[in-house]
């Protein structure tokens, strides 16, 4: 059985290694949760005994644990700015790697820790749980077979309340920021629902000067030209009511889903052909039990993962245009790679929803509520 090792920091984003991520080890049937690391001890006792967990390291005993012959691979979901120094650990005594997005701050790190990875051997994947996620999968099928007609544009809302000032999530040094956090989220989903990458980007960013906006973006608005004359826009933001949507529109229709990026509830479509709207809910499910199982499955068979380490090299790369056009306020060319794999309903993973929720140890939830 493959031995998946969990990572977490106190000041990383605790709530949804908490609420999602621990709980789902439950519902895989092909890896299995066997240490914790944590700056905090109260939490690594808690955790430990919640889940039965027998080996429980501390923040400087990281490459302990690394060597320690107890894990096949990691779950990366440090701050944005530590991700490739600890991919690249890792992957320096051959364990595999399951990084969250985005893959880390600059392309130089990504290249890093792509290298590192295939210099020793061992898996990178990038955590898109939804390329796992049947909603949002049926939605590439019903573009690429033009059920709405030639896909001509894209438009996304994702907004929620980060109301906390000393949030990873609005510092500077980490990472932070709305587009960073969220935005690659409609960015991403563009690529997978057109099966292509921008060649220009155009980005203007506000906020209305609040304190804990000091640091990063409050909301930005993107808007992205793509092959064949397609435009996508969305925005993003940290100071608006919570929204997660996307649209498609093509020649002949359109589809919408809401909400789009939710890791724990239903999402509908919304698919009008002709005038006539038909909606559809997909019930929700396990997608982190999907995501570790997908990544264990990948290192038990020897494939490579589709979310690779290329697809969250191109998703930074694009950030840091986006970032370079609300510097500049000029449009920004995009060089990205050429994408070998893409996502399809034939990656789709389903597995049961985890209905408790769990209390949490030492972390609350973006808006501040526990």
């Amino acid at each position: 059985m493959l031995l998946l090792y969990f990572f977490r920091l106190r000041n990383a984003i605790g709530w949804f290694a908490q609420e999602a991520a621990l709980p789902a080890f439950a519902n895989t049937e092909n890896s299995e949760l066997v240490a914790l690391v944590s700056d905090d001890p109260a939490k690594l006792e808690e955790l430990s005994k919640k889940y039965g967990i027998q080996h429980t390291y501390s923040y400087d005993e990281y490459e302990d644990c690394l060597t320690s012959g107890e894990i096949d691979a990691v779950y990366i979901a440090l701050p944005n700015h530590l991700h490739c120094e600890y991919t690249v650990r890792a992957a320096n005594q051959a364990i595999h790697v399951l990084c969250e997005k985005p893959m880390a701050v600059t392309d130089k790190e990504c290249e890093s820790m792509i290298k590192a990875t295939k210099d020793n051997n061992v898996k990178l994947m990038i955590a898109y749980r939804l390329h796992l996620e049947p909603a949002n999968l049926q939605a590439v099928e019903i573009v690429r077979s033009q059920q709405i007609g030639e896909a001509r544009l894209f438009n996304s809302v994702f907004s929620q309340q980060v109301v906390d000032e000393g949030n990873i999530r609005l510092r500077d040094v980490t990472g932070g920021g709305a587009v960073y956090d969220i935005g690659i989220y409609c960015l991403n989903a563009v690529r997978y629902l057109f099966q292509d990458e921008p060649t220009e980007v155009f980005a203007v960013a506000a906020s209305k000067g609040e304190q804990r906006f000091s640091e990063v973006e409050e909301m930005a608005t993107v808007t992205m030209r793509f092959p064949n004359e397609r435009l996508a826009t969305f925005t993003c933001s940290f100071g608006g009511a919570k929204v997660s949507t996307y649209q498609v529109v093509g020649t002949k229709g359109d589809l919408r889903l809401e909400p789009a990026y939710t890791w724990h509830g239903d999402i509908k479509h919304y698919l009008t052909i002709d005038g006539e709207t038909q909606e559809r809910t997909f019930e929700k499910h396990d997608q982190l039990a999907a995501e570790f199982t997908y990544f264990s499955d990948c290192i038990l068979q020897n494939k490579d993962p589709e979310p690779s380490g290329t697809e969250g090299l191109n998703d930074v790369r694009i950030i840091q245009a986006i970032y370079q056009s609300i510097e500049t306020g000029q449009p920004v060319q995009v060089q990205t790679l050429e994408r070998s794999q893409r996502a399809t309903s034939e990656q789709t993973i389903e597995r049961p929803a985890n209905e408790e929720k769990p209390e949490l140890i030492h972390a609350t939830a973006p808006s501040g509520n526990s």
